[in-house]
């Protein structure tokens, strides 16, 4: 199942509601499990990201529906990285002629 690591940045709404932040992640690691996923790991950072999580889908078009159902409700904005695991990449650098 293909993970990914997803950088969010709370929007003016967001910060304007972030006591709220403990139930939309909540609701989105529910999100996550209705379309097969899960969220995995989830952090808040301070620096240029305000959260950063590692979350496993069933394909990219779920991944994408999650996020764009979660951007939809205003409060957070996110950068998603598809994360390709070592043994992987080790294999398709050793496929490199």
């Amino acid at each position: 199942m293909p993970k990914y690591i997803v950088l969010g940045k709370f929007t003016a709404e967001g910060i304007k509601n972030i006591k709220d932040s403990p139930k939309r992640l909540e609701a989105a690691n529910k999100l996550a499990e209705s379309l097969g996923g899960k969220i995995l790991k989830f952090y808040y950072t301070m620096g240029r990201y305000d959260f950063v999580c590692v979350v496993k889908a069933t394909s990219n078009e779920s991944m994408m529906q999650a996020l764009l159902a979660l951007g939809s409700q205003g409060s957070i904005s996110t950068e998603t990285l598809t994360a390709i695991p070592v043994e992987k990449a080790a294999e398709i650098i050793g496929k490199l002629p």
